[in-house]
């Protein structure tokens, strides 16, 4: 019932009115949103880069219901990576990561649309792809709910033909996962391991916290055992600690596996991973809609609330 309420409230102009003028909400956006537009998420990033951090982009916008607006989405994404170019924020670390990369929803960019939405959006996930090798950059696909799944490993496949350190989003609550992870787990592909956030059916999903933690942990042994390059995106000091743990007993390098945040979660732990000398990556939403952004991930699992509301009051 409270998911419902919030997806109302999502779709509510006078609501979105209210909570976007309120002056808790500027905190909100400040401390989760890298800004309203290209310019302030570039300069989110460079005041990251400069602490030693590295970081993915991600484009908010309104959901995608046509071409043009799939159209526009790939557009604003060849604004950011040319503007992180002219930053001096595209970078090359090693082979298999970046100073900055991208991360896409392919909903956004036309699979979405039904009929040739899942050709369209390679289409266009190969024009950011192509654009962010030629800055030095990479590119994360972004998982979405359980039905999406199939379909974006296989454009991960496609692009990967021609753009190989294109990242995959394994997520742990999946009971296939593990599976996804052992058969992903191969040289040169990085793979960015979630815990998950949309509300999904028990026949696909793990319901209870305890099981999709021991999944993350199944997954994290299946990523470290193979050649590729994990990327382990957790806020849970239990799971970081096991995944530095599991890391040494695999024999990894600092440099060949990586932690990631959520943008202004746990700052104070990102810097002292990336102090101890791990590669620490942020995530940053930016985009004017950061409303539906917040709403939406909050719908996706309510217990999000409290995390956000304690957050607002911790600074670490």
């Amino acid at each position: 019932m409270l998911r419902s309420t919030i997806l109302a409230a999502s779709r509510n102009r006078r609501v979105e009115h209210l909570v976007t003028t309120a002056p808790i909400s500027r905190t909100v956006v400040r401390r989760f949103v890298g800004g309203p537009d290209t310019a302030s998420a570039v300069a989110a990033a460079q005041r990251l880069i400069a602490d030693g951090l590295t970081v993915t982009l991600d484009h908010l916008g309104e959901d995608t219901t046509d071409r043009e607006h799939a159209q526009a989405v790939v557009d604003a994404y060849l604004e950011l990576l040319r503007a992180l170019e002219h930053g001096g924020l595209a970078e090359r670390l090693g082979p298999l990561t970046a100073r900055s990369e991208v991360s896409v929803k392919l909903s956004a960019i036309g699979q979405a649309l039904g009929g040739d939405g899942e050709k369209i959006a390679l289409e266009h996930a190969r024009r950011i792809c192509a654009e962010a090798q030629r800055i030095g950059a990479t590119v994360t696909l972004d998982m979405e709910d359980h039905t999406t799944t199939d379909s974006t490993l296989g454009v991960l496949a496609e692009l990967r033909a021609d753009f190989p350190d294109t990242a995959a989003v394994l997520q742990a609550y999946l009971r296939r996962t593990v599976d996804d992870c052992r058969e992903l787990a191969i040289a040169g592909s990085r793979v960015r391991l979630c815990k998950g956030a949309y509300q999904e059916p028990a026949s696909v999903a793990y319901q209870k916290r305890a099981d999709v933690d021991r999944s993350y942990v199944r997954c994290m042994n299946a990523l470290l055992a193979g050649t590729g390059y994990p990327m382990f995106a957790t806020h849970d000091p239990r799971l970081i600690a096991i995944g530095a743990e599991r890391a040494r007993f695999h024999r990894r390098r600092s440099d060949e596996f990586e932690f990631q945040f959520l943008y202004g979660i746990r700052p104070d732990e990102q810097r002292r991973l990336a102090a101890a000398g791990h590669v620490v990556r942020v995530y940053i939403p930016y985009g004017a809609q950061w409303y539906g952004y917040l709403m939406r991930r909050l719908a996706e699992r309510p217990a999000n609330l409290t995390f956000f509301a304690r957050s607002l009051v911790s600074k670490g």
